[in-house]
């Protein structure tokens, strides 16, 4: 067996929700995260940054964004 094996990374199926943040300042602005349809976010599955700007919304919910709504994506 070889000492270097390619180990494929499992391909991530397209969010079949979304969890989206609305800007309670700026029309049109929000935060948009993949979900599952309770809200849950993959939080091993996004970025360094998706997730500060994630923890970030759930910081400022009332503040900055307004509650967040699942949306599914169909």
């Amino acid at each position: 067996m070889d000492s270097l094996q390619m180990i494929a990374k499992p391909t991530l199926a397209p969010p079949k929700f979304l969890l989206r943040f609305q800007s309670l300042f700026h029309t049109g602005r929000a935060l948009i995260f993949p979900c599952d349809a309770n809200g849950t976010v993959p939080l091993d599955e996004l970025s360094a940054r998706a997730k500060e700007n994630y923890l970030f919304a759930r910081a400022v919910v009332g503040h900055e964004y307004a509650t967040p709504v699942v949306q599914s994506c169909d």
